[in-house]
């Protein structure tokens, strides 16, 4: 502001010794001249706010993938069991705290049409979002596990398929030669046995050494998750991405740092859990990265002609932000901590409770906490 400062009393001079400029004519210039200033740094953070939020979403996403090839970051780790659960805190809270108060207070503008601002659809939106979830999860669960059972079962026909081939051969054999090979068989007949027991025990823990439901149950709480997370996203990115105030943007760099940060956490970690290949992992984590910036990009294009306070934004932002709220404590609630903290290894382990615990509790108390500037 300090050029604008500057020139101020310069103009002021001007306007005493020739009248050229009058005292509304100067307002406007000023108000122009900080106006544009504004803009300009406004600009200058949705920049640095899409780079902030793109790094802390890569690296939140991309811990527990990586970590999961060292012992003390693996999703079998004590570490990684309690910085899950803070970072379920941390959705619980985005999901009551920050999503459904800003529906309510969309969905109630006085500009809405009054049949609208009458009934409270915020809350009915996340509720029928959240049984909606319920619906997502148990069909998708029972998806996979079809689809895991066809595979073993075929992966066992074919086991038992190639030991029959090997065990005619052997007879073959035997019979051409004239030797006894009873022994030989029996033994060919336990080695199949073990080969395709052993070929189908595999495929049955395919999704990293937990049990087959188990493993089903992290690959379908892994997309139903990102599917959440990416739907809020977005909208933050654009709300970001439109605001021309300096003074607005300043603390949300900081708090959706932090808050995208600990979603790729909680993200990357179902992710690792279920087993994805490389490629797959991959793309779900550039996809979740990617989500916020572009977000911002979008909101940057469309500022001089996006209208936030129009009944139709009003209207889109209100009903998606319903919908990501009912869908992320859902998640947060059954998917990731009701599974984490009714577990049989949460119940033997003292010190993981009161650990687990702890960060929960903190986790939706500081994300709560940002609301003040979010």
């Amino acid at each position: 502001m300090s050029i604008i400062q500057d020139l101020v009393p310069v103009m002021d001079h001007i306007r005493e010794n020739t009248g050229v400029f009058s005292d509304s004519m100067l307002k406007l210039a000023v108000e122009g001249m900080e106006g544009s200033q504004d803009n300009s740094v406004a600009f200058i953070l949705k920049m640095v706010a899409f780079a902030a939020i793109l790094i802390s979403s890569v690296c939140g996403v991309a811990i527990p993938l990586v970590g999961k090839k060292h012992r003390f970051l693996g999703t079998d780790s004590n570490l990684f069991f309690t910085a899950k659960a803070f970072a379920a805190g941390v959705i619980l809270a985005t999901g009551f705290v920050h999503m459904l108060p800003g529906s309510t207070k969309k969905l109630t503008d006085p500009s809405l049409p009054k049949y609208l601002t009458n009934f409270p659809f915020s809350g009915f939106i996340a509720m029928m979002a959240a049984l909606g979830t319920l619906v997502v999860d148990f069909v998708g669960t029972q998806y996979y596990e079809r689809k895991q059972e066809k595979q073993n079962q075929k992966d066992r026909s074919d086991a038992e398929e190639s030991g029959a081939i090997h065990i005619v051969g052997i007879h073959a054999h035997a019979a051409e030669h004239g030797h006894n090979h009873s022994q030989e068989q029996g033994d060919v007949r336990e080695h199949s046995h073990a080969q395709a027991h052993g070929h189908w025990h595999s495929h049955s823990h395919s999704f990293g050494g937990e049990d087959e439901e188990g493993g089903v149950r992290h690959v379908v709480v892994s997309q139903v998750l990102e599917l959440g997370i990416v739907s809020h996203s977005i909208i933050i990115g654009i709300s970001l991405g439109v605001s021309e105030s300096a003074s607005t943007i300043r603390p949300l760099i900081i708090a959706l740092s932090f808050h995208q940060f600990f979603e790729g956490f909680a993200l990357g970690g179902c992710i690792s859990q279920a087993q994805f290949n490389s490629l797959k992992s991959t793309i779900m984590a550039i996809f979740f990265a990617i989500t916020t910036p572009l977000g911002i990009a979008i909101g940057v294009g469309a500022s001089s002609s996006y209208d936030p306070h129009s009944p139709r934004a009003l209207l889109v932002e209100g009903i998606l932000n319903s919908v990501s709220s009912g869908i992320l404590v859902y998640m947060a609630l059954v998917d990731l901590i009701a599974a984490d903290f009714l577990s049989k290894r949460m119940s033997c382990n003292t010190r993981l409770q009161v650990a687990s615990y702890f960060a929960l509790f903190f986790g939706a108390g500081l994300m709560s906490l940002i609301a003040i500037w979010a």
